[in-house]
């Protein structure tokens, strides 16, 4: 580890075991902190070199071998078969995958259309979001981590880096579920791009020009119209694409939502859960010949709604650009994308009209870009694939609080910024496959802000600046094995970090109204580090109880130790809060299980989580709980009926235990679990054009979902019984 900062600090380190669990400690200072990044980045760029090198190596060694395998092959009147690529960089098969990933799917996506996406999200093991019925954006919880980056959350590749320290979690997605075709969930490390965080990444994709045109037509679209009762109302989409020839097609998609208050089980109306929602989506593809690829994309979102207790609106514009080069030589799959992307939330007005936030704006201007190339060569009897690359974000976050308190709110304006060079090469030997990643992050954190005398952190009265920069090196270690067609083993080491945000280094200001609340920055704060275990296993079976039919298993346990946790901590009564790493190792383990069944006319889907967590409370009201309830179940059971299967049937049931939430600010400490069961139809006439009906909360339970902001009242109450019709025509 490496660091380079040039902050004003105060004579003594800062030792806060506030709002910590004590013991296990390591005992570090800065000067203990002080590894030279260029030995880290020397063995990763190494790394690099020798992927490189020996790329290069192979590639005359087996040009030839693979042609003369190849002519060898069609003597024997034998087809030559090249590795399977799933189509955009897709997830082809996660229950082949030796590790925790999963995917929802466009099928489990359309027989809940009009549901949220939390909904999706939930029937995913380990993988659940923080709620408030408020505020619609996504914040996706990993095995108890959530928010400040320790989930990666992804729209088409482009992250999103919104951050927001207050009455919510601290940081959203915000996107149109209209133009979901694919969420991809990678819990744990994560080496390659779309890597950088604590406890995983989130990828949502959004629709492209191949899922809407089918073979022998140069158009198709979607066009949908969804309505639900209590409080659902209207949501309209149209999607569609076109295909000029051989080189030039074209996708646009607009989206209009519009849902009002809802009445939980009790019947009790939770209030300002509306929206105003209209967003837009736009891509342009060229493809010259076979081998190079072109995409530009266009995003827009658009919502209006009320949280944290003013009225706000939020506007979310990605511009991405992508090129793809995968020629007939399985030594190069080069890929490149760059993107642009800008989140800006307003806050209007209170309840009353007025309120001292009001005219509040926060502004996240995040770019970046990634390369990327995947080599396949043989290395005598051992098969190797080597992904390497490079990727650099950068986000720039911009306060103003209002005129009439200017000092007033907590979120801080700075720059944070990442570059990242990994390396992540399996080898293939008999049924032995090893995965070696290398991940070295440098991360860079900018701004300045002003102090008053007597301030917890030390700090010298008056202006501050804030220059630092850290290095990492993340090592991944997958050994897996294929002792047969439908067994497959597998166990991982891998460490992984995160830095800490402009949020939690410059929080300040008083807040809003009569409170007297004051918040301070800390800019001594050191990264989250984790170091943790998977063991898992992945079962394929065909033709178990009928020669159609196919079942597939994924379980794995899996075992972190996070070390400099952060969390908030008070002092004076609560008057003063802050920013500080816990002392200690905390340690987050527990079992997963992903099952699917599918035998034609009946299927099944199964996610089981169990999860043991001593991490650190949280402050309620200042970011948000992120313990998953100890027991998680989700599970499907459907029928397909009448001929080519047009009608399917079937039921949804999600379970949980009770949900720990924190000792602070909260009693009880616990969320009562709950069980919620859903029904579904739909059916596929001839034309194209389909229904799905639905009935959520079917037996109109009254519930606090786990994870909510502010667990305990009437707001963060879950929606009552719900019948929902959506009408299809896909053309």
């Amino acid at each position: 580890m490496s660091r380079r900062s040039r902050i004003y600090r105060p004579a003594s380190p800062l030792s806060l075991p506030l709002n910590s669990k004590p013991g296990l400690r390591k005992s570090k200072d800065w000067s203990m902190l002080t590894r030279h990044r260029r030995l880290a980045f020397l063995a990763c760029t190494t790394t690099l070199a020798i992927s490189v090198a020996t790329v290069a190596f192979a590639q005359s060694a087996t040009t030839q071998a693979k042609s003369e395998e190849k002519a060898e092959e069609t003597k024997k009147g034998e087809t030559y078969l090249s590795p399977i690529v799933a189509k955009g960089g897709r997830t082809a098969d996660p229950y082949a995958k030796p590790g925790p990933v999963s995917v929802v799917t466009t099928d489990q996506i359309d027989l809940q259309s009009g549901q949220e996406t939390d909904d999706l999200l939930r029937s995913v093991p380990g993988t659940s979001t923080a709620n408030n019925p408020q505020n619609p954006g996504v914040a996706v919880n990993i095995r108890g981590f959530e928010g400040s980056g320790r989930v990666n959350m992804m729209i088409d590749g482009v992250r999103q880096n919104f951050r927001f320290t207050g009455h919510e979690a601290q940081g959203f997605a915000y996107f149109d579920p209209a133009f979901l075709s694919e969420i991809d969930v990678t819990r744990g490390a994560v080496t390659g791009v779309g890597g950088g965080a604590l406890a995983g990444s989130v990828n949502f994709r959004t629709y492209d020009v191949e899922d809407l045109i089918q073979d022998g037509k140069n158009y198709g679209g979607i066009a949908s119209a969804t309505y639900g009762t209590n409080g659902a109302g209207w949501s309209e989409s149209l999607i569609g694409a076109y295909r000029f020839n051989d080189v030039f097609s074209v996708l646009g998609g607009i989206s209009k939502a519009d849902p009002g208050n809802y009445d939980n089980g009790n019947g009790v109306e939770v209030p300002f859960t509306e929206e105003d929602l209209l967003s837009g989506l736009l891509k342009f593809e060229v493809t010259p010949d076979k081998d190079h690829t072109f995409k530009l994309t266009g995003l827009t979102y658009d919502n209006d709604f009320f949280a944290n207790s003013y009225f706000q609106n939020v506007k979310n514009q990605t511009v991405s650009a992508s090129y793809s080069y995968t020629p007939d030589n399985e030594l190069i799959d080069f890929r490149a994308n760059a993107y642009w992307n800008r989140l800006k939330m307003k806050y209007d007005t209170d309840i009353r009209g007025g309120g001292t936030a009001a005219g509040r704006r926060i502004t996240d201007t995040g770019k970046g870009f990634d390369i990327s190339n995947t080599s396949l060569f043989d290395l005598g009897d051992v098969a190797v694939k080597a992904n390497y690359g490079v990727e650099y974000f950068r986000d720039d976050y911009g306060v103003i609080n209002s005129t009439a308190r200017p000092g007033a709110g907590v979120n801080g304006s700075g720059t944070n910024a990442t570059t990242g060079v990994f390396s992540n090469t399996t080898f293939t030997y008999g049924m032995l496959d090893l995965t070696a990643g290398l991940r070295w992050d440098h991360f860079s954190l900018d701004g300045s802000g002003a102090v008053v005398a007597g301030n917890p952190i030390g700090l010298p009265a008056g202006p501050y600046t804030v220059d630092k920069s850290e290095g990492r090196l993340n090592p991944s270690i997958t050994v897996a094995l294929n002792p047969t067609e439908w067994f497959q083993p597998y166990v991982t080491y891998a460490e992984t970090s995160r830095s800490p945000t402009v949020n939690e280094t410059f929080a300040g200001g008083t807040h809003p109204g009569p409170s007297g609340q004051s918040f301070f920055p800390n800019p001594f704060l050191e990264p989250e580090t984790s170091k943790g275990w998977e063991i898992g296993a992945n079962f394929a079976f065909d033709g178990l109880l009928d020669p159609s039919d196919s079942l597939r298993v994924k379980a794995n346990y899996f075992h972190s130790r996070v070390d400099n946790y952060i969390t908030a901590a008070m002092l004076n009564g609560g008057r003063q809060i802050f920013f500080v790493n816990n002392p200690g190792i905390s340690t987050v383990q527990g079992f997963e299980l992903q099952a699917a069944y599918d035998a034609g006319y009946v299927f099944g889907d199964l996610a089981y989580t169990y999860t043991e967590s001593d991490l650190p409370s949280q402050i309620n009201g200042f970011g948000v709980q992120s313990y998953l309830p100890e027991n998680i179940v989700s599970a499907t059971l459907g029928a397909r009926f009448l001929e080519d299967q047009r009608l399917t049937v079937g039921t949804r049931l999600y379970a949980v235990s009770n949900a720990f939430v924190g000792e602070i600010n909260r009693t009880p400490p616990n969320v009562p679990g709950y069980g919620l069961v859903d029904l579904f139809a739909n059916y596929k006439f001839e034309n194209g054009f389909e229904v799905t009906a639905q009935v959520t909360n079917l037996f109109d339970k009254t519930y606090t979902p786990s994870s909510s902001t502010i667990a305990g009242s009437t707001i963060d109450t879950g929606r009552g019984r719900t019948f929902l019709v959506t009408a299809k025509a896909k053309f």
